[in-house]
């Protein structure tokens, strides 16, 4: 095995930030002793997240086992899952934040799977994955993120089983989203479909899209964590995955 320095492209504060989340449930649960310290679970983890190594991989970086890396991993996640807003929540915020519109958008992740595994093929992407439904601002803030469905899941009908539109409705938030979502009500805005369409669509369409596009940047936000390529463990954790990785995103641009 070959050691070599590496780099992981996030800031000392957001390390800190983590690092302090574990010390403080390190006490909480009364835990005296573990291999690693705070600050180098924590480095664990966003290297993890950031860079998508295997459990092989940080068990030789840090001197631990594989079941202990994976074990430092599960419990940080969850952690910082605790931490990303119930969508309710986030609507509250968004609100009080005067945002105008959101952006209602669906993610793929990319699952390593069979082909036998057909629940979990999109035949829109020809990969396997999970469906992930993400808000975000005007700006390309990351919202909220859902939980996950199986990759065959289409967008708007994910949307319904997390709820999304009646919440928005609650809220009184208008949101745009994509043809993807074409069918939903109000106040979800999609994009006029088919061919020969009236020059009035046309510039409507245009507009939307032009208001849609920053806010689409949160998905490209998400997957610059190398683990959102292609996860390569249970498809089901993609959900939790993503709201940990939000907390993160989220709180690196606040303190970048």
């Amino acid at each position: 095995m070959l050691f070599y320095r590496a780099a992981v492209d996030l800031s000392r504060s957001t390390l800190t930030y983590v690092a302090g989340i574990i010390r403080r449930h390190r006490k909480t649960i009364g835990s005296i002793w573990r291999r690693l310290t705070p600050g180098r679970q924590a480095l664990l983890v966003l290297v993890h997240l950031r860079k998508g190594e295997t459990f092989a991989e940080l068990s030789a970086g840090f001197g631990i086992s594989v079941a202990t890396a994976w074990r430092y991993v599960e419990e940080t996640v969850a952690l910082l899952k605790a931490r990303a807003p119930r969508l309710g929540q986030a609507l509250r915020k968004a609100g009080q934040a005067r945002l105008h519109y959101l952006v209602l958008d669906g993610m793929l992740v990319h699952t390593d799977r069979v082909k036998a595994d057909r629940p979990f093929f999109s035949g829109k992407h020809r990969v396997h994955g999970m469906n992930i439904q993400v808000l975000a601002s005007p700006d390309g803030t990351i919202i909220w993120t859902s939980g996950s469905l199986p990759g065959r899941s289409h967008d708007l009908t994910a949307a319904r089983i997390w709820g999304i539109q009646r919440a928005l409705e609650r809220a009184g938030i208008l949101t745009l989203a994509d043809k993807g979502y074409q069918g939903a009500e109000e106040p979800i805005v999609t994009p006029y479909k088919g061919s020969n369409k009236p020059e009035s669509q046309k510039q409507a369409n245009r507009a939307h899209a032009r208001l849609r596009g920053p806010g689409e940047r949160a998905n490209a936000q998400l997957k610059t964590w190398r683990i959102l390529r292609k996860l390569r463990c249970c498809p089901h954790k993609a959900g939790r995955i993503c709201k940990a990785i939000a907390v993160l995103q989220n709180y690196e641009l606040a303190r970048g």
